[in-house]
Formats: C-alpha cells, sequence, structure tokens
C-alpha cells in the first residue's frame, strides 16, 4: 500500500487547520460579534426588523448553513489537491492496496 508523502500530509493537515480556525472565526463574529455591537446596529433595517434583531433571529442559522456547503465544497477541493479522494478512501479502508 502507498502511503502519503509526510510533507504531503502535514500541508494538508495545515491547510485544513487553517480552513477550520477561519469557519469558527467567521462563526464566532456573526454569533457574538453582532451582540457585542448590538446597540451600535440599531439604527439599520433589515428586512423591516432592526439589524441586529435579524441576525440573530437569521443571519446566525443561515451563515452557518452556507459555512457547511463551503467547509464541505472546500474540503472537497482540498482532497482533490492532495490526492486523498473517496474511492481511494473506499478501496483502502477494504483493506486493498493501490499501486501507484
Amino acid at each position: 500500500m502507498k502511503k502519503i508523502d509526510k510533507n504531503v500530509a502535514d500541508a494538508y493537515f495545515r491547510t485544513k487547520t487553517r480552513n477550520i480556525i477561519i469557519f469558527l472565526a467567521i462563526g464566532f463574529l456573526v454569533s457574538f460579534g453582532v451582540v457585542a455591537f448590538a446597540e451600535s446596529f440599531s439604527g439599520i433595517s433589515f428586512n423591516g426588523m432592526p439589524f441586529h434583531y435579524w441576525v440573530g433571529a437569521q443571519g446566525g442559522v443561515i451563515t452557518f448553513v452556507i459555512l457547511l456547503f463551503i467547509n464541505a465544497y472546500v474540503g472537497d477541493k482540498l482532497d482533490e489537491k492532495y490526492g486523498i479522494d473517496e474511492k481511494r478512501n473506499e478501496v483502502l479502508s477494504a483493506g486493498k492496496t493501490i499501486d501507484h
């Protein structure tokens, strides 16, 4: 069975960790950042509601769902870039070897 080079694996996990940190930071800003500055956002109206209320009620949920889809897409592209795809993982998890 062909093993993944350590440098490739390190680069893959570095990139994956960076992406996770970015997505968590965006989630934190949406969920807590708006609350921290809610008073300054109270003058802004969105869809007929105060902006801070809308983000707390709808915007956070919508943002998290969008982040899930973005994470799946970016993760798939990252897997392709580093040669880690689902077909290969299925073969490896079945105990078969791949000759490259």
